[in-house]
């Protein structure tokens, strides 16, 4: 159903704009099934946390993976099945982590040194992690995106070290540390996806 909505637009939005090609259709195609897609996903995924009793704590997840996870990027599945379990399984389950696992004393302070150190190494490597659907075709907007990647995890990560409350500050750190390890080469690999530089090779490196 999703997917004949997504195309009905497209090709309304062709019709429109006769200068888009296949392969602008495409992405538009693709974006218009992210934004549409995870309108019924945020709400299944909300009922399924008000069941498990965590629905703030999902909400809550929601909003603080926001700013790092929208410019550091990701891998997508490619089914809407698939999405909508990884989708729950995450905003679900950091909150599950966060509510039973107790973080105190140092060792919250070590753990939090050592995902700031990983996760940064990741935004060198691998952010933004664009997918091939949507790519990050300039070197302005990747360079962009990689430095309030920088800035978002490493706030963050602070605000997570040094707010009195549990359950919030475990949320930040199970949560980035998760969506860093999303945009691995690894994590690509295992759901079949590939970066955006990978597909389009040079057209990735445009200056403008």
């Amino acid at each position: 159903m999703i997917d004949k909505i997504c195309m009905f637009l497209t090709n309304r939005i062709r019709k429109e704009m006769p200068d888009i090609d296949d392969e602008k259709a495409e992405i538009i195609n693709y974006g218009l099934q992210n934004i549409i897609g995870e309108i019924p996903k945020t709400f299944l995924v909300l009922i399924i946390a008000y069941f498990l009793g965590i629905w703030k704590e999902t909400l809550i997840t929601f909003l603080l993976m926001i700013p790092y996870k929208s410019v550091s990027g990701g891998f997508h599945l490619k089914t809407h099945l698939g999405c909508i379990i990884g989708t729950t399984t995450f905003y679900c389950g950091v909150p599950v982590l966060s509510k039973f696992i107790l973080l105190s004393g140092i060792w919250k302070y070590i753990l939090i040194t050592m995902i700031w150190i990983f996760g940064m190494i990741m935004i060198k490597l691998y952010a933004p992690a664009d997918t091939e659907n949507v790519p990050i075709l300039t070197k302005k907007d990747r360079k962009r995106k990689q430095v309030l990647s920088y800035i978002t995890f490493s706030i963050g990560l602070l605000i997570a070290g040094i707010i009195n409350h549990n359950i919030i500050s475990n949320i930040i750190i199970f949560g980035y540390l998760l969506q860093s390890l999303m945009i691995t080469k690894l994590a690509y690999r295992l759901t079949n996806n590939k970066y955006g530089y990978e597909v389009y090779g040079d057209a990735s490196t445009q200056n403008v």
